[in-house]
């Protein structure tokens, strides 16, 4: 029987197998702070001990709220924590912002990891990629399949999004609801440049709406100076105040978008796929 076929229960005890056999010679988790990193370190934890070690990449590409969730989240865990700098900006092939783009970040992170775990004397590197995750544009599964001694257990196990959700919920981690993040390179349309001062801004402008509107989940996708912002569908509503709007479109120019709009179809993952099925037809 195929993994996603199994219960939810099944597939807990395969996870658990899993972790325990690519694991015995210990980990280090690549560690986000969002859900799917977080349970699997905590699961990690649980069944490994000390032999465990989550590790966070430290970028213009994440917000730097995001790096300090994670550490917190670490210490809710009770794992050892490390935080590595990562230089995507210095490979031309992730700057210049092919489809595949995050084929280029993704493998540049796990080599990373990989010496990481080898100057600590452990045997493997997990990763939190899902279920669910497979059924998008997922270049950066390819990098993954390409290194040795890395290993996705929640594929393995067949653990969709919302299954780990449940599982999270029920070890009792805070992030168990918390929103999917991306990094700030998915605000850039495919083909265009990507700057540490674009990142940057992009950055300042997602903080900037979430504060002022007080919504969760949100993407500012800059389009050439254009913002295009994306919230939840549940969320929209909150934007609908003339005071709010202004304040967001006065704070969003101040960082230097030209124009600033609301995405009325709401936030959807991939959205900047769109961006090269027009490039396509033209």
């Amino acid at each position: 029987m195929e993994a996603s076929q199994l219960s939810f229960d099944e597939k807990y005890d395969k996870l658990r197998k899993f972790i325990l056999d690519k694991g015995r010679r210990g980990v280090v988790v690549a560690f986000s702070g969002g859900v799917d990193s977080s349970t699997l370190a905590a699961v990690c934890r649980n069944l490994l001990g000390d032999r465990v070690v989550a590790v966070t990449a430290v970028s213009p590409l994440y917000p730097s709220e995001e790096v300090e969730e994670a550490s917190k989240v670490a210490r809710e865990i009770g794992v050892r924590h490390l935080l590595v700098e990562s230089d995507e900006f210095s490979d031309e092939n992730f700057v210049r912002n092919p489809e595949d783009r995050c084929y280029y970040c993704k493998k540049s992170l796990l080599r990373a990891l990989k010496r990481i775990a080898g100057d600590l004397g452990l045997g493997a590197v997990f990763e939190g990629t899902n279920l669910s995750d497979l059924k998008g544009h997922r270049p950066g599964w390819r990098a993954v399949s390409e290194e040795g001694d890395v290993y996705s257990p929640w594929v393995e196990a067949g653990f969709t999004k919302e299954e780990i959700r449940r599982l999270a919920g029920i070890i009792g981690l805070s992030v168990h609801d918390k929103p999917s993040m991306a990094c700030l390179a998915s605000r850039i349309p495919f083909n265009e440049r990507i700057t540490v001062e674009r990142v940057v801004r992009v950055g300042r402008a997602e903080a900037a709406v979430k504060r002022i509107a007080g919504v969760r989940q949100v993407r500012v996708r800059d389009h050439n100076g254009l913002a295009r912002i994306e919230v939840e569908e549940g969320e929209v509503k909150r934007l609908f105040d003339v005071e709010v709007m202004r304040r967001i479109a006065e704070e969003l120019k101040t960082l230097g978008f030209k124009y600033v709009t609301l995405d009325l179809e709401g936030y959807r993952e991939g959205s900047m796929l769109l961006t090269l099925e027009k490039r396509a037809e033209g």
